[in-house]
């Protein structure tokens, strides 16, 4: 099946994204740039660029619900802007190993950048039901479970299970939907 299929075509509904670091590495083990997510999810919102309903920022991947006027555009703006961002603090912390890297990393085809943060892609998928809802909601907030960082979901502090589970988590969230 093509790149079709991770579009988004109902801007009405809720959409799930997975967004990767290239090669999977492990950028976010680093507080200074997952702090770049966390701030990047939260000027948006007061912006009212973007509703967040879940979240889970791993150590080399994140996991969203989200929707907006227009969706597409500003989870591009989100990884362009964040992968900016990373760049330039990886620069300024000289970690040369690591630019190394995203640079080897690049895609053939980036000609217009140095360097690769993210992996292409955020393969949205349409919320389409309740049942849905609560699968992926699941699945976001037992992934640090599952990956053996954490015993509960609540444990995990970059994640939206607190907010689930009455709590107040980093970012606020939409709980209601």
């Amino acid at each position: 099946m093509g790149r079709s299929r991770y579009k988004v075509y109902n801007t009405e509904r809720l959409h799930f994204f997975t967004c990767t670091i290239v090669q999977w590495i492990p950028l976010f083990s680093d507080p200074h740039l997952l702090e770049i997510i966390v701030d990047s999810f939260s000027f948006l919102q007061k912006e009212k660029r973007l509703q967040l309903y879940a979240y889970v920022i791993m150590k080399d991947h994140i996991h969203f619900i989200a929707s907006a006027n227009n969706l597409s555009k500003e989870v591009g703006d989100f990884k362009s802007f964040t992968a900016r961002q990373i760049i330039d603090l990886l620069k300024q912390q000289k970690s040369i190993d690591l630019l190394r890297l995203l640079e080897v990393c690049k895609v053939r085809h980036k000609i217009d950048r140095q360097y690769q943060v993210w992996q292409e892609g955020s393969h949205p998928q349409e919320i389409i039901s309740e049942r849905m809802m609560t699968q992926k909601l699941n699945y976001i907030h037992n992934n640090p479970v599952r990956r053996g960082y954490v015993q509960r979901p609540i444990d995990w502090p970059y994640s939206s299970a607190r907010d689930y589970h009455g709590e107040e988590g980093l970012l606020k969230v939409i709980t209601d939907w």
